[in-house]
């Protein structure tokens, strides 16, 4: 697998490929993501390259098919509000303000069914997070496969066990 950092007019050209990437990896279990979040998704990218700080890594198999992706910037202040902001807050109160803000928010992780279980998340991770001090990410709790990577790969989870969202930080 090759993986490259993109910049903001990278992704934007490559949209599409995200876009796609992001179907496969969420349409099956626990997601279900059908076309409108899939739509919703490249709408919100086209938004989120402007982001401060935005960063973005596309992996690529050996024969040049994209297989994964990861976004991220880092998390402004004060902590925002709206899409699952609101629900990290609920769950670890102040905290989010000294844990989270300032931090780099890993926003989408997404690997391909076919390229899973190659260690690529992590790879796009550990490229995803390189120089920051501190980053975090989430994921809903039915997403058992995915907490267990964080966990295996030494992310520490934040929130409670029977939390409505899991946060966890490296």
């Amino acid at each position: 697998m090759n993986l490259e950092r993109l910049t903001g007019p990278e992704v934007l050209a490559r949209t599409a490929q995200l876009t796609e990437i992001y179907r496969t990896a969420f349409s099956g279990p626990p997601w279900y993501e059908d076309g409108y979040g899939t739509a919703d998704f490249a709408a919100r990218l086209t938004t989120d390259v402007h982001r401060p700080g935005f960063a973005a890594v596309l992996a690529a198999g050996d024969d040049g098919l994209p297989a994964g992706f990861g976004t991220a910037w880092p998390t402004q202040s004060p902590f925002p509000g709206g899409r699952a902001y609101d629900r990290v807050r609920a769950e670890l109160g102040d905290q989010v303000e000294t844990r989270l803000v300032g931090a780099l928010e890993v926003d989408e992780l997404a690997v391909s069914p076919h390229a899973r279980r190659q260690g690529l998340a992590g790879r796009i991770l550990d490229l995803l997070c390189d120089g920051a001090d501190a980053c975090w990410l989430l994921t809903a709790p039915a997403a058992v496969d995915a907490i267990k990577l964080y966990e295996r790969l030494g992310w520490q989870r934040l929130t409670r066990p029977e939390a409505n969202v899991v946060v966890f930080t490296r």
